[in-house]
């Protein structure tokens, strides 16, 4: 069974039940459940534990089993649908919980599986703490890269993008020193990257004609050379490459990164590339703390989350904000109708 137009619900993982996932997921489907037209959502955890967190918070939400991810098209106005499965400690708030790792790390494979089987449209995760799975022998540098390894073989191949309102923005090297992001920043990472956003733009979010804006490296992107010569060396040879290797990709820059996020410059592009992390984040995080999402980019399947931690410390407390995760779920939503229920064209 689908629901509006043929989308499929979204699969919502868990997360760590320990952190502030529970709190945000039960605020979510408060917020979202009467919305029309909908996407509907799944909770794949344990129903127990969300139970005894909205019973914390003193929040009334009704929780269903599911057996069959369609159900939700049914039950979702009126309850909160649960792929149930089993936590060690169910009772878990506010510190890690090495034991519910294993099943953290299900509920993402279990994600993945449905919605590559088209029973999902787009996967939304809750936050883990790495740390945590790390110590359960977790092998990957993080979420998207783990995802990547289920999906595609290679966790090269997700592209991290940070939205919020009207700004979309992937950083060219992510958790890495900054010494070691300049090193990294080269003529063929550039290019690649901007070919690979050209289509990412068309097939993932459904902009036609997408414009794309590159930062600078140095203050004013060099200055002709008087504050650096990596933008004149390095970042305007790979721009004007990936022009020639693709004539219909749009790009300019390098641009001065302190007037490329203000809200009239940002009407001139459809997507910033930075060139390290925090030149990405920052003004995501200014523009919208609450309210912004994560979204990988280059995988065979839609996904997105919350752009924003376990926050351990106010876990059960109330005051989790759940407006990353609304929109982490709507922006999935979204996407999943422009790249054909979850599946790039």
């Amino acid at each position: 069974m689908s629901i509006n137009n043929g989308v499929l619900p979204i699969a919502l993982t868990m997360g760590d039940p320990s952190g502030i996932a529970p709190d945000i997921t039960l605020l979510a489907w408060k917020h979202m459940h009467n919305q029309t037209p909908e996407t509907p959502f799944f909770y794949i955890g344990d129903a127990d534990h969300l139970a005894y967190r909205a019973e914390l918070l003193g929040l009334s939400v009704p929780i269903q089993h599911i057996n069959n991810v369609h159900e939700c098209a049914t039950i979702f106005h009126k309850a909160l649908p649960v792929l149930h499965t089993d936590i060690a400690n169910p009772k878990a708030c506010g510190q890690a919980c090495p034991e519910n790792a294993p099943m953290i790390i299900q509920s993402i494979k279990t994600a993945v599986q449905l919605t590559t089987d088209k029973q999902a449209c787009a996967i939304v995760t809750n936050p883990i703490n790495k740390a945590v799975l790390y110590s359960q022998g977790f092998n990957h540098h993080g979420h998207t890269e783990f995802l990547a390894s289920l999906t595609t073989g290679n966790e090269n191949d997700a592209i991290m993008m940070l939205t919020a309102q009207d700004l979309r923005v992937v950083p060219l090297t992510t958790h890495v020193s900054l010494k070691d992001a300049i090193h990294a920043i080269t003529p063929n990472a550039v290019t690649n990257m901007i070919i690979r956003l050209h289509h990412e733009c068309i097939h993932q979010l459904g902009i036609t004609n997408p414009r794309i804006a590159v930062a600078g490296l140095n203050p004013h992107a060099g200055e002709g050379g008087s504050m650096g010569y990596e933008d004149m060396l390095i970042i305007t040879p790979a721009i004007e490459h990936a022009q020639d290797i693709n004539p219909d990709i749009t790009v300019s820059g390098p641009l001065s990164a302190d007037t490329l996020f203000h809200s009239d410059a940002r009407k001139n592009y459809d997507i910033a590339l930075c060139m390290y992390h925090d030149q990405a984040l920052i003004p995501v995080k200014t523009i919208d703390f609450h309210g912004g999402v994560n979204v990988t980019l280059g995988l065979p399947i839609t996904r997105t989350s919350p752009d924003h931690g376990t926050a351990f410390p106010i876990a059960g407390t109330g005051t989790a904000n759940p407006n990353s995760l609304i929109n982490a779920i709507t922006t999935a939503s979204h996407m999943a109708t422009t790249s054909q229920n979850g599946t790039k064209p």
